[in-house]
């Protein structure tokens, strides 16, 4: 009975699995089928990180009281408090280059880096971008460390076999295993990340942030940097950075910067959902319509339009805003992506060169002070270096509020209000604002817009 059911077995692999079926296991980690090998490989270059930093603390027992909460405003000393954090990081270079998560050391003061085997390093951020969720970090005094090759992220597939190496709870490092569960996950925001991202159900828990998801190849696939959970463990829902963009980063680090550039698009576009497929003339919903184009964005100097629907990048199919930008920032600066786009019934081709936010016209900051009625503000022009650094409307123009302190901040101003007129007087530059606030007046009225909308303040000094 034993070898009739083996026979059957053995028949039903050959057929559906033939080269499976002809292969004779050539050793003991192949009749184990253990990860161990893999594990030995990749292991070494995954790192334990601990971070401080040193937050001021106000405790003022009238803060969140309406009335007492400005009238006992300097009420209370600030005492500082030190904050830990715990994560994980991946090495990626052999001269120390470790990426991790902004959220473990993006605003530290003091980073201490343990290896697998037990040295320790020093560590300073070089690089962080809080949007991606991603910082590097050099390590002080290392060479010749065990680094992980990046793989080509936009291969991965759902199903592929991954494995989650990190630090979860301090514990030390643990490696948990799974699958690639999704691709494209970018209607969702976790960490501190707003991107795209892998998800895997390899269980990932507090501790494994900044750690490495890699391929059966022994390659980083992703930076592994959020979970959800309702019970702050693991409940199989990860997810991790793509390695495309984690390349990027790395490189740019190796450039000097301290902050991560992303190309600049120009652009506002929405993801094609089931009405709008109808209204394109789709048979089923797939890319992304654009909505807006500032007059100086690549796209729109390529000749694309309003109206006109993305349907890839470089080949790779988009679906919504966050995964055309991953897979232009994935080329970097200074490349060129083809996107692939339809107008009407036609489906076409275009080449864009991939360019940093331009710095036109100048944003030349001021600041008001002195006894001028907006005593503590500053302001700047807006450029596209601004729109894309304070993610405004690419139709934005005008003069930006980036500080409203002292008086200012006392007549209802807020950084991010964008200034239209100062007492009937219409605002261009930074220099007007400046100009208008010497007015000799006790009635003031500014027309600004906040959040989408146009509103005055009025006030009387």
């Amino acid at each position: 009975m034993f070898r009739i059911v083996t026979l059957c077995l053995a028949v039903s692999l050959a057929g559906v699995f033939p080269a499976l079926a002809q292969t004779v296991p050539q050793s003991m980690a192949q009749i184990q089928l253990s990860y161990a090998p893999l594990v030995k490989q990749a292991a070494p270059a995954v790192v334990n990180i601990y971070a401080q930093r040193v937050v001021a603390e106000r405790r003022n027992p009238f803060a969140d009281d309406p009335f007492f909460g400005d009238l006992f405003r300097n009420f209370g000393q600030a005492t500082p408090r030190v904050q830990n954090s715990l994560g994980s990081g991946v090495i990626v270079g052999a001269d120390g280059l470790v990426v991790s998560n902004y959220h473990v050391v993006g605003q530290a003061t003091e980073i201490r880096v343990v290896l697998n085997d037990r040295r320790e390093f020093v560590a300073e951020v070089v690089l962080t971008d809080e949007e991606s969720d991603l910082a590097v970090l050099q390590l002080q005094g290392a060479r010749d460390l065990p680094a992980l090759p990046l793989a080509d992220s936009d291969k991965a597939e759902v199903g592929d076999l991954v494995l989650a190496i990190g630090n979860p709870f301090g514990v030390g490092q643990t490696v948990s295993s799974g699958i690639v569960s999704g691709l494209a996950r970018s209607g969702i925001a976790v960490g501190s990340g707003r991107g795209y991202f892998l998800q895997t159900d390899a269980p990932i828990n507090p501790g494994n942030s900044g750690g490495a998801l890699v391929n059966m190849a022994g390659e980083l696939v992703g930076v592994n940097t959020a979970i959800i959970t309702r019970s702050g463990g693991s409940n199989g829902i990860g997810f991790a950075i793509p390695a495309n963009l984690v390349a990027q980063v790395v490189a740019q680090a190796r450039d000097g910067r301290a902050r991560f550039q992303r190309p600049w698009a120009g652009v506002t576009a929405q993801a094609v959902d089931a009405n709008l497929a109808e209204a394109f003339g789709q048979t089923i919903p797939a890319g992304v319509v654009l909505l807006d184009l500032h007059p100086d964005s690549p796209l729109a100097q390529a000749g694309l339009q309003r109206g006109d629907v993305i349907l890839s990048v470089d080949g790779g199919e988009v679906n919504s805003a966050p995964e055309m930008m991953f897979r232009m920032s994935a080329q970097g600066i200074g490349a060129q992506s083809v996107l692939e786009f339809r107008r009407g019934s036609q489906t076409r081709e275009v080449t864009v060169d991939l360019i940093a936010p331009p710095e036109t016209p100048p944003r030349d900051t001021r600041q008001i002070g002195g006894r001028a009625a907006l005593s503590g503000l500053e302001v700047m022009r807006i450029n596209p270096a601004v729109i894309a650094e304070f993610g405004l409307s690419p139709e934005a123009e005008g003069v930006l509020v980036t500080q409203a302190r002292n008086l200012a901040g006392r007549v209802g101003l807020r950084p991010g209000d964008i200034l239209l007129a100062i007492n009937g007087t219409r605002v261009d530059s930074t220099a007007d604002v400046v100009r208008l606030s010497q007015a000799q007046t006790r009635t003031w009225v500014i027309e600004l817009i906040r959040e989408g909308r146009e509103l005055s303040l009025r006030f009387r000094l």
